[in-house]
């Protein structure tokens, strides 16, 4: 909604509550000037040194999944089985709607068929899965070779056995964020398994 619709908006409220309101239109406000950063205005900031400082950072860590394709044979391997990357960008978004996001890299190979799915899993890992997690961070492979899990009541993503938590989404919205894109999830369902599990975290480059 624009300054001038908010600015209709209030006056309608005004006189349904017999406020006083002004006898003259309510003008909208000009727009805000936007221009681009020009490149000298850019902090010089090196990737590593990036990477290090937000690495002390200390975040849970997730295994997003998404059910297999219609052309796969369901024994989870190749190109057509169940997708799955390990994802440590997760948060929860909104109370009302039910809202969660992750972020995913724009290279990744495995979110153009979490998009085509257009439903996920979020599956919160425990301390106990940390091999698990190293399973699903690595490119290709048959990342559900020997894993175990069942469908997810909403969409039928897979659900990691003894994860301490899951989340059934639906995809609500995508958006850009530099290299990497920002998924927000419609929670479906959702539900935990051993409350007295502890978690995995992830600390400066390793498990803790």
């Amino acid at each position: 909604m624009g300054h001038a619709g908010m600015a209709a908006t209030a006056v309608r409220y005004l006189r349904s509550v017999g406020a006083p309101t002004v006898a003259e239109p309510v003008e909208a406000l000009p727009p805000p000037e936007l221009r681009a950063v020009a490149d000298d205005e850019r902090a010089p900031v090196d990737q590593a040194e990036f990477r290090r400082v937000l690495g002390n950072f200390a975040t849970g860590v997730t295994v997003v999944t998404a059910p297999a394709s219609e052309d796969s044979d369901g024994s989870g391997s190749g190109r057509g089985g169940p997708a799955g990357f390990a994802c440590q960008s997760f948060s929860s978004l909104s109370l009302d709607p039910p809202l969660v996001c992750f972020l995913v890299g724009r290279t990744s190979s495995t979110w153009p068929r979490i998009a085509r799915a257009g439903v996920f899993c979020v599956n919160v890992l425990g301390a106990h899965q940390g091999e698990l997690c190293r399973g699903f961070a690595v490119r290709g492979g048959e990342k559900f070779a020997g894993v175990a899990f069942d469908a997810a009541p909403a969409t039928g993503s897979p659900r990691l056995a003894d994860a301490s938590a899951w989340i059934d989404c639906t995809i609500h919205a995508v958006h850009t964020g530099g290299d990497h894109l920002i998924v927000v999830g419609r929670v479906e369902a959702l539900g935990t398994g051993d409350d007295e599990a502890a978690p995995l975290l992830f600390h400066k480059g390793q498990f803790v």
